[in-house]
């Protein structure tokens, strides 16, 4: 690259699956401007998911709910911020609130418009997956700066998601798996619950949850998994605070076979990266398993598979069921169809992530 190598700063006050998400333009900015990103976001997880990412160099946490007055993080940004020098920033905040917070950030820390773009103003929030937004995103350049300086990587960047897990997170997953006793099992993992299913500490199953799927079938999808791979241990995975949501499912079923973990997240990603399957949710953790390569089956509610499908970045398969136009809720999906379209999904070798094909996929 002939022009100075430059660290992108890359800002998504998102949640988990939209942060997941974000690896596909992290990896194209590093590409693009020769250095590792600094990676903006609030709340504490995005340090766990980015442990060890080739594409992240840092990562800047604020608190989600506290006032930047009162909020350490936010001054620590800050002086990170001013002390950047000329980088480029990519704001990928579409919440007016979210976007508020951002450019007050970027004010008071003396970042000049012209080294900053907002998907906001620069890309069509029209129906797209998000990944694709964020690819289209990633081919422009502030004004700052000149294209091309910093033109696009050849070879093309994957332009799909994908997380790394470190060592410390395989080191701790492998330890709990021996004591659960499952280090030579087989791995099939279901992922019930989605963040509106707590409110607080209690759990909140609501008629308004459009993701919520009636307790007796999971319990059916459980046995019929059990029937086809009676040697796996399925795993209900879920955050410590779903715990009372995983423990009556997993009490539904009365199998031996199915077992309840509150899984902090660098052991979910940990576990991702070994287990054979997963049936999801349209949440956070199927995002995860796809960037990890991990094949699995994800329940729609109102959201459309368009814009949120999970993707993989070398080709696993990912199964998406419901969703509009033909279903707006996962009470109107069946089990049948869940298991159908689980027995569709090739084996997964060795329970790690698939190999890289010869040469990444061209961007779109």
């Amino acid at each position: 690259m002939s022009a100075s190598a430059l660290q992108p700063i890359v800002i998504w006050f998102g949640r988990v699956g939209d942060m997941i998400l974000l690896s596909t333009l992290l990896d194209i900015l590093h590409r693009r401007y020769g250095q590792p990103c600094h990676l903006i976001g609030a709340g504490s997880f995005a340090v766990e998911l980015y442990a060890g990412h080739p594409d992240v160099a840092r990562v800047s946490c604020l608190h989600r709910y506290t006032a930047f007055l009162f909020d350490g993080a936010w001054w620590r940004t800050r002086a990170a911020l001013r002390a950047a020098g000329k980088a480029p920033v990519y704001v990928c905040e579409y919440d007016p609130k979210k976007l508020a917070r951002i450019a007050r950030l970027l004010r008071l820390s003396g970042v000049e418009d012209a080294r900053c773009l907002f998907i906001t103003r620069t890309a069509s929030l029209a129906p797209a997956h998000w990944v694709d937004r964020l690819v289209s995103f990633g081919r422009l350049t502030p004004p700052a700066f000149a294209a091309a300086d910093y033109p696009w990587p050849s070879p093309p960047p994957l332009c799909a998601p994908r997380l790394e897990v470190s060592a410390a997170a395989r080191a701790d997953c492998a330890a709990w798996l021996e004591a659960q006793g499952f280090s030579a099992r087989t791995l099939l993992l279901v992922q019930p619950g989605n963040r509106r299913t707590m409110r607080g500490r209690k759990l909140r199953l609501s008629g308004a949850d459009d993701k919520a799927w009636p307790m007796e079938r999971w319990a059916a999808l459980l046995h019929g998994l059990h029937a086809r791979m009676p040697q796996a241990v399925i795993v209900l995975c879920g955050a410590p605070r779903e715990s009372l949501l995983l423990r009556w499912i997993a009490q539904a079923t009365q199998l031996g076979a199915v077992t309840a973990a509150e899984l902090p997240l660098p052991r979910l990603l940990a576990l991702c990266a070994r287990a054979h399957s997963m049936v999801s949710v349209d949440t956070g953790p199927a995002h995860a398993a796809a960037a990890l390569s991990l094949p699995l089956v994800v329940l729609f509610g109102a959201q459309p598979q368009s814009e949120w499908l999970p993707r993989s970045p070398y080709g696993s398969a990912v199964i998406g069921i419901g969703g509009p136009p033909g279903s707006t809720r996962l009470d109107q999906i069946d089990v049948a169809t869940v298991l159908e379209a689980w027995d569709a999904l090739p084996a997964r070798a060795t329970g790690a992530p698939l190999s890289p094909p010869a040469a990444p996929a061209t961007a779109p």
